[in-house]
């Protein structure tokens, strides 16, 4: 099989934020990424290894909501979820509400790879991690400016709404509130798939919240037939059970990538009250990357061998030199 990678950063774009220099900054985060993990594919690597090289540039660069650039919580932490699942074998793996892990999907592998179970959560993953001798580091690590002002923003935003009302916090919120997540696709020469995705969560978050990243058929699904990293408002896709429900329909009901995707993504979803996107991938190397937001940091990799990268809805995608 010609190999084939897709890869987001988050649909929780707002136009008006998109400076010049952020977006530069964005693109180049996105294609070394974008090239880490083909590179891991045209190695002859399995798909999983190219969802993990390619999340982890995300996690590393504090431009994205995942690793270094997690947002905070209400009470000012950090708490990061991630999950893998490989196509070929059903094998899934996932963590939330870690604090110290550097690379939340390289834990989320571990759990599916050297565990007996699917998801572990807080400090029994964080002890899984010392196991494993996966890198632990101080929370100081993912504090960044930009993301204590985002929340400093949200708790004055808390602090302005009638007493006892916290409704705001899980409904109409700001899309740099609820957005921030960083994923990717893979089909390797083998014709397998694999899916991943890692995020901070949502900014100003409360109770131990987890979304839909971290939930196998939520938010990160693959199958022999496709694999799916959704990005949104996580309620939703937990509702929907969004990734689950676009690979049935293109393995089960048979229907194209792009309708099952379009289908569940920009219809479904919206029709519950909430927006997002995803991008998915099936074993011929079809894509489809649906989005219902300002734009979607994505980047891809399809059967021609070209890269590309793309932000906006209408913009022309940008290609990027390949590995």
């Amino acid at each position: 099989m010609t190999p084939v990678i897709v890869i987001h950063g988050g649909a929780g774009v707002i136009k008006a934020d998109m400076s010049p220099e952020r977006q530069a900054a964005v693109r180049a985060a996105l294609a070394k990424a974008l090239q880490a993990g083909y590179a891991a594919l045209t190695a002859g690597q399995p798909a999983r290894d190219a969802v993990e090289a390619a999340i982890r540039v995300l996690e590393n660069d504090p431009h994205f909501n995942a690793g270094r650039g997690a947002v905070f919580t209400h009470n000012g932490h950090n708490e990061m979820d991630a999950a893998m699942m490989d196509g070929a074998t059903l094998q899934a793996g996932a963590v939330a509400g870690v604090r110290h892990v550097r690379n939340p999907i390289t834990l989320a592998r571990a759990v599916m790879e050297h565990s007996p179970h699917v998801l572990l959560v807080g400090q029994g993953a964080e002890d899984f991690a010392r196991s494993q001798n996966i890198p632990l580091v101080d929370t100081s690590y993912f504090w960044t400016q930009y993301r204590w002002d985002q929340l400093q923003k949200a708790l004055h935003d808390d602090r302005a709404a009638p007493a006892g009302d916290q409704s705001h916090q899980h409904a109409a919120l700001p899309l740099d509130r609820h957005f921030g997540t960083v994923g990717a696709v893979a089909l390797d020469t083998q014709g397998h798939l694999a899916a991943g995705t890692s995020t901070g969560g949502l900014t100003d978050k409360m109770w131990g919240r987890v979304g839909d990243s971290p939930l196998i058929g939520a938010g990160t699904y693959a199958n022999a037939g496709c694999a799916m990293s959704g990005t949104g408002w996580g309620e939703f896709y937990i509702r929907t059970v969004a990734a689950h429900e676009v690979c049935l329909r293109v393995t089960m009901m048979h229907q194209s990538l792009n309708t099952a995707a379009q289908d569940v993504i920009n219809h479904e979803i919206p029709a519950l009250g909430g927006n997002g996107g995803a991008i998915v991938l099936d074993a011929k190397g079809d894509i489809a990357m649906p989005f219902n937001t300002d734009g979607m940091y994505r980047g891809w990799i399809g059967r021609d061998g070209v890269a590309h990268i793309a932000i906006f809805p209408a913009e022309g995608p940008q290609s990027v030199p390949a590995p």
